[in-house]
């Protein structure tokens, strides 16, 4: 039996062994040669000798500083050292956390006797049995502690068949749509105001698809169109529940793609127990579910619960984030992305309402990829350096509202009341839809 191993192919690799594991061996048979880093390739570089021991510092900070420019670039990035101490590790954490990509560690855990053979018998390079057996120990002594360290994932292989079937699987990280070019139309706010969407999702040509009793399950588009959801389906409005049963039934169909926004990453803590303060129509939310029943409870805390806070889409032109995205954060996965997404960035802050002022990122954005975003509500939709904010704020009596892409089409339609009093928002705009094209400059 093979075994599979994982890997995100926007990710930094870093193998794990005592010298004799197989380290190099297993790295050239998995992965590009302009893909990996070799600890001895550097020291030969600085020394003229693989051997010398005394290159290793200028060795390991060459390594680094190519590693570091191969991460900024988002390419896969392969350590082949030993690794055995976690102070190298961390340093090679540090990296990957600078860069927001993930970390993953491929631990060659051989051994010790098979370790020692064959780094005596190498005929290029011996290392003294001693320094191996040093090396084999330190390393049982990391297995423990070393999925605590930081690393995505921890793959450990045993011994020589393990390692000689082993099938390394390069994986797009699941924000990564690039293949998928549309057309969408990309919906902002809902906030449990299910009778707007689907009036929204009917203005833009959708069908709605009824169960026995009524309840809208799911929505097609005639032209193949697709729904972007941008987050925030949940709290405030008046039903939740309703909101959630047709954006699932549309994502279990492929007739849409959602992304999580603040509020449903607070209604999945709340939903599995944790101590999360219970405001923002967080408490109305949990009572509709409530209503729902326990089936329905799970199924949405599993939905939700698995979203990603943002998405690449046609081949990098499209990003799509609840509360926007960086152009540096654009495919990368880290704690920092997760947060920028789900609450964008403040000052420090706060406005005459006791709320975060809210940093102007979008004011310096020069991408390449149009972002489409919500989260902060504005009575139209903004267009800023190739950003759009589309929360205009529907819950508090303005308009939901889409995006058609590619065509920049802008589609409203308004609230039918005000379903939540804001503690912040300008005003609703007049009702009525609006289809104006956004000019070169706006976008």
């Amino acid at each position: 039996m093979s075994r599979a191993i994982d890997v995100p192919d926007r990710s930094l690799v870093v193998l794990v062994g005592a010298a004799g594991a197989g380290k190099s061996t297993f790295a050239a048979e998995h992965f590009l040669p302009t893909q990996i880093l070799s600890s001895d390739h550097y020291r030969g570089l600085v020394s003229d000798d693989e051997n010398d021991q005394g290159a290793t510092d200028d060795a390991f900070e060459i390594l680094h500083s190519v590693a570091e420019k191969r991460l900024s670039r988002g390419l896969l990035t392969v350590v082949d050292a030993t690794n055995v101490h976690k102070h190298a590790r961390q340093g090679l954490l540090r990296l990957a956390r600078r860069h927001h990509v993930l970390a993953v560690a491929i631990v060659l855990d051989l051994p010790e006797t098979v370790c020692v053979r064959r780094s005596t018998d190498r005929p290029d390079r011996s290392i003294r049995a001693g320094v191996v057996r040093r090396q084999h120990k330190d390393l049982q002594r990391s297995l423990k502690p070393l999925r605590e360290e930081g690393f995505h994932k921890v793959h450990v292989l045993r011994d020589e068949s393990e390692v000689n079937s082993a099938r390394v699987r390069l994986n797009p990280l699941h924000n990564d749509r690039r293949h998928e070019t549309g057309p969408f139309d990309v919906i902002g706010d809902v906030h449990g105001c299910r009778q707007e969407l689907e009036t929204l999702l009917s203005e833009l040509g959708y069908h709605l698809n009824r169960d026995s009793s009524g309840r809208a399950v799911d929505a097609h588009h005639p032209d193949e169109r697709r729904a972007l959801l941008l987050g925030d389906l949940v709290d405030r409005g008046p039903d939740t529940p309703g909101v959630l049963r047709l954006a699932m039934g549309m994502a279990d169909s492929g007739h849409a793609l959602v992304i999580t926004g603040n509020h449903e990453d607070k209604l999945v803590r709340a939903l599995r127990g944790h101590n999360v303060r219970v405001s923002h129509g967080l408490a109305e939310s949990l009572a509709q579910l409530d209503e729902a029943g326990e089936g329905f409870r799970q199924r949405v805390l599993d939905f939700c619960a698995e979203l990603p806070v943002h998405y690449v889409l046609d081949h990098g032109n499209l990003v799509v984030a609840h509360a926007g995205l960086p152009e540096r954060y654009h495919g990368r996965a880290s704690r920092r992305v997760r947060v920028f997404a789900l609450y964008g960035d403040t000052t420090g802050e706060t406005d005459e309402y006791g709320l975060p002022i809210r940093y102007p990122w979008a004011r310096e954005y020069r991408g390449k990829a149009v972002v489409v975003y919500g989260h902060t509500p504005t009575p139209e939709p903004e267009w800023e350096n190739r950003t759009l904010c589309l929360d205009t704020g529907c819950v508090f009596g303005g308009k939901l509202t889409a995006l058609r892409y590619p065509e920049h089409e802008i589609v409203s339609v308004p609230a039918l009341r005000v379903w939540s009093e804001p503690a912040r928002f300008p005003g609703a705009a007049a009702p009525g839809t609006n289809t104006a094209r956004p000019t070169r400059e706006e976008q």
